[in-house]
């Protein structure tokens, strides 16, 4: 327990009755201490139930774990994910000026992204009977679907002409409802698997292979796509060398969508837009790099979220993004900051007794107002919040935006402040919820870019500060070894030895 922990720990009593609103009436240039300026975004972390001691004890937090020394590490590529051996480097998919041998490899890999993008787009290549390919289905899971789904669904309005379907579960009637709207002469498949191995995405992948070959499509070489580090097995399966492109071991499927794995989001987008989401997320790099902790923006959102969860008994945080177009960003969260950080052994191979990773979850606005947030206004439990707006509507909807944008700031005002709709008990609102605003000029691939960096760092901060490995996903491992195992008893009838309701489930299954 580092020094600034145990003052914290004594802090969050002395703050437990605290109104936000008497934090801001007791100070003069609040907004200037608690927000950040850069680029074309704004964060206002004001709305917390933290003082300006509060905030110095958790950047003091930051120098007891070393936090810059572990920054330094993540972009020189030291392995820094110790329970694979692995260099963490997603953030040199988006990096503009490699010169290392890896650096011109992945450059290499861009350029050929480009042109792939380029060339399907103008129609030079086709696909088995000489057709325009009209059609992109993405076959992958978790990583490999989570992020390009969310990418492309955020940046609808700059897409091109071709029609982008998703198949990630091992739900046969899923992948049925995709087969039966698109043209498979006109389809190009993306196969997404680090290993080619994944038992939801080959599944899949060699009943669009079945389909394929029953309406005659001979050369499946021309309808298919692989995005592995397993060339073999994908050559095996029946694609054209140079219709793979190559994932690497130092990035992980919840963290890949811009190389490679993003091969879809160039197709959907076209390649300029591709690379000006890359240059976004690049743009928050450099910020993360070299910006003080008390104005960096995702050291700032990761301290704010140890605070409530840690020190405030917290154990959810809401992600809430006033754009339809960002529908699917809670979801992409979910992975990225439960999958990472939801761990119970620390570095040290101890089992912690602390709050490690936070439940994520949210919605768009104003739909999300009409659902789940009376439980924010006059439930039980206190939820920090990330409201996520943008300033101006992309087709130029200006009333509806701003009857948008009016609901955006008055949740967050109603959140902090509360109030009475009357005397009736039923209708008053104690306030005092935190939230932080992030706010954008528009949805654009830059912005989209800049959001997703600026998680991806808040999540290595926490994991620094919690002093556990956000970069492996063991229990993720645990269920599929599981399954493969029940999966040869289910399908040749040998039920083995199980606990009674494991056993009892089986024979249902069997049995049916």
């Amino acid at each position: 327990m580092t020094p600034a922990w145990k003052m914290l720990l004594k802090k969050s009593e002395e703050l437990v009755d605290t109104k936000i609103i008497d934090l801001f009436a007791n100070s003069n240039n609040r907004i200037e201490e608690f927000s950040i300026d850069f680029e074309n975004m704004f964060l206002d972390f004001s709305k917390n139930i933290i003082d300006k001691e509060t905030f110095e004890l958790l950047l003091e937090l930051c120098e007891n774990c070393e936090l810059k020394k572990n920054i330094n590490s993540l972009f020189n590529g030291d392995k820094i994910n110790e329970t694979e051996n692995r260099s963490v480097l997603h953030t040199a998919l988006r990096d503009f000026n490699l010169n290392s041998e890896i650096g011109k490899e992945l450059l290499s890999d861009r350029q050929k992204i480009k042109k792939f993008t380029s060339d399907i787009l103008s129609g030079k290549t086709k696909g088995s009977t000489n057709k325009k390919i009209t059609d992109i289905v993405n076959v992958g899971i978790g990583g490999s679907d989570l992020g390009p789904n969310m990418v492309i669904e955020s940046l609808r309005f700059y897409r091109t002409e071709l029609n982008c379907h998703f198949v990630s579960n091992v739900d046969g009637d899923h992948l049925s409802e995709i087969l039966k709207v698109i043209n498979p002469e006109t389809t190009l498949f993306v196969i997404v698997s680090k290993t080619f191995t994944t038992q939801e995405t080959l599944t899949n992948a060699k009943k669009i292979k079945e389909f394929l070959e029953k309406r005659s499509i001979n050369d499946i070489s021309k309808h298919f796509i692989g995005v592995t580090s397993n060339i073999k097995y994908a050559l095996e399966f029946g694609l054209d060398k140079e219709n793979i492109f190559k994932m690497y071991d130092f990035v992980g499927g919840r963290f890949s969508v811009w190389g490679s794995v993003g091969l879809t989001v160039s197709l959907a987008i076209g390649y300029e837009n591709f690379e000006k989401f890359l240059k976004g997320a690049n743009k928050m790099d450099e910020h993360f790099k070299v910006s003080n902790y008390d104005k960096n923006i995702p050291v700032c959102l990761a301290l704010i979220s140890i605070w409530y969860n840690n020190f405030m008994s917290c154990e959810t945080e809401a992600v809430l993004p006033y754009s339809e177009y960002l529908k699917f960003l809670p979801n992409y969260l979910q992975q990225m900051l439960m999958e990472s950080n939801g761990k119970c052994v620390d570095r040290f191979s101890e089992k912690v007794d602390y709050q490690t990773g936070t439940v994520v979850w949210g919605g768009t606005g104003t739909n999300s107002q009409h659902a789940f947030f009376q439980l924010l206004h006059q439930g039980t439990k206190l939820i920090p919040c990330d409201f996520i707006g943008f300033k101006s509507s992309l087709h130029g909807n200006d009333d509806a935006h701003n009857k948008l944008m009016s609901n955006f700031v008055a949740q967050t005002q109603a959140l902090m402040v509360g109030g009475s709709m009357g005397d009736s008990p039923f209708r008053k609102f104690e306030g005092n919820n935190p939230s932080n605003t992030i706010l954008f000029d528009k949805v654009s691939p830059e912005s989209m870019g800049m959001i997703i960096s600026m998680y991806e760092h808040k999540v290595f901060v926490q994991g620094i500060i919690l002093n556990i490995f956000s970069f492996d996903q063991w229990g993720v491992e645990l269920g599929k070894s599981l399954a493969s195992k029940l999966l040869t008893e289910i399908e040749s009838k040998n039920i083995l030895k199980h606990d009674a309701s494991t056993k009892n489930l089986l024979d249902k299954l069997i049995n049916k």
